[in-house]
């Protein structure tokens, strides 16, 4: 049987934890990390009716979008629903993994879920994430190039956008004298020595560091391998907040709210004022994403969908974007079925369940 880490590092290879926001307390909440899997059940919030089905139907593993612990708990005393949920967790064995912000920066996390359910094509990110990438640069012996290369790039270096195996060499002389103490692969001790070596020079997300240094280490000739590090203030494409992408073919905007109730299953939505434009490229960020409402105007968009928009915000489109605010729940609940696509196809030997409860606090009256 699969062990809890098991299940929680392939959440993390899928949305890192390193791509959370500083306020945010993703990973796992409660539970041994060490227990083997009984059933997963996946779901957007935690809450004490979520954790009586898991309890129900023999999962002690809940993962969920949402942390149920995101500010500092002081006490566990039964007084407010989290601590409730907590202490029912504890007292049931039932661990808790929360995968957040971290999986809405990611390329194909909460906002791509979105876009794929709006159908939108030439999908990218709005807003890329700097500071995510690094650059390796070291130094092979000519003959060994096509190894090491090949073992960085199985390790994750060289990947830019919709781009592989990526890489700059340049050849040159490498000079060095071993010691007595040394075991060198070419030269004699004390003895200088003069090899043809490339020069190699590779992208790589900084949250691969380890694997990428461990593939070096290991695919290197050398005992000694020389190389530098660099961070870098790129944007990395593949990592960021909010998508956007154009509709197959524009809509009016009276047109594009009828079809978001229908691809976005919609009870209701609020929007601002419907005019003459027609929506074309439509900008998205499941839940509180009215901070990107500049950010969709410089790209361009005719649409932004989102949640959690305040009443001055929607004075912030400027009669040039159509804000339309589905609802924080109605805009991430879909993130449910990323976590079962992913759990399932790697773990087939016991139960992934997507939760039936609706943990919506928001009602409607019409």
């Amino acid at each position: 049987m699969a062990k809890i880490h098991e299940v929680t590092s392939l959440l993390e290879q899928l949305a890192p934890l390193r791509y959370q926001e500083s306020y945010d307390n993703a990973g796992l909440q409660t539970g041994d990390a060490n227990a083997e899997v009984t059933g997963v059940l996946v779901t957007l919030d935690c809450t004490e009716a979520v954790l009586e089905e898991a309890i129900a139907k023999g999962c002690n593993l809940v993962v969920a979008h949402h942390p149920v612990i995101f500010k500092g708990l002081k006490q566990l005393t039964g007084r407010s629903y989290v601590e409730r949920t907590i202490i029912k967790a504890i007292q049931n064995n039932i661990a808790i993994y929360a995968s957040h912000t971290n999986l809405d920066n990611v390329l194909h996390g909460v906002n791509t879920k979105i876009a794929n359910k709006l159908g939108l094509q030439q999908q990218r990110i709005l807003v890329n994430k700097p500071s995510t990438l690094m650059q390796l640069v070291t130094f092979v012996p000519v003959e060994h190039t096509e190894k090491v290369l090949a073992a960085l790039h199985q390790a994750g270096a060289g990947n830019i956008g919709a781009y592989s195996g990526c890489s700059f060499s340049v050849t040159g002389t490498g000079r060095f004298t071993p010691s007595e103490q040394a075991a060198p692969t070419i030269g004699s001790a004390n003895q200088p020595e003069q090899v043809q070596e490339n020069r190699l020079e590779l992208l790589f997300p900084a949250v691969l560091q380890g694997k990428i240094m461990a593939a070096l280490q290991q695919a290197h000739p050398y005992e000694e391998v020389a190389h530098y590090l660099y961070n870098l203030e790129n944007q990395n494409q593949e990592v960021g907040i909010g998508m956007i992408g154009e509709l197959e073919q524009e809509l009016a905007e009276e047109q594009f709210l009828t079809y978001l109730k229908e691809k976005m299953s919609l009870q209701g939505l609020r929007y601002t004022s419907i005019g003459s434009k027609k929506v074309k490229r439509v900008a998205v960020c499941g839940g509180a994403g009215s901070f990107l409402i500049k950010d969709a105007l410089r790209q361009g968009a005719d649409a932004l969908l989102t949640g959690d928009v305040k009443y001055h915000e929607f004075f912030d489109a400027e009669g040039r974007l159509m804000i339309a605010d589905i609802g924080h729940y109605e805009s991430e609940v879909y993130t449910k079925e990323i976590f079962y696509d992913a759990i399932s196809k790697t773990f087939p030997n016991f139960a992934v369940l997507i939760s039936e409860v609706n943990t919506n606090p928001v009602r409607y009256t019409f």
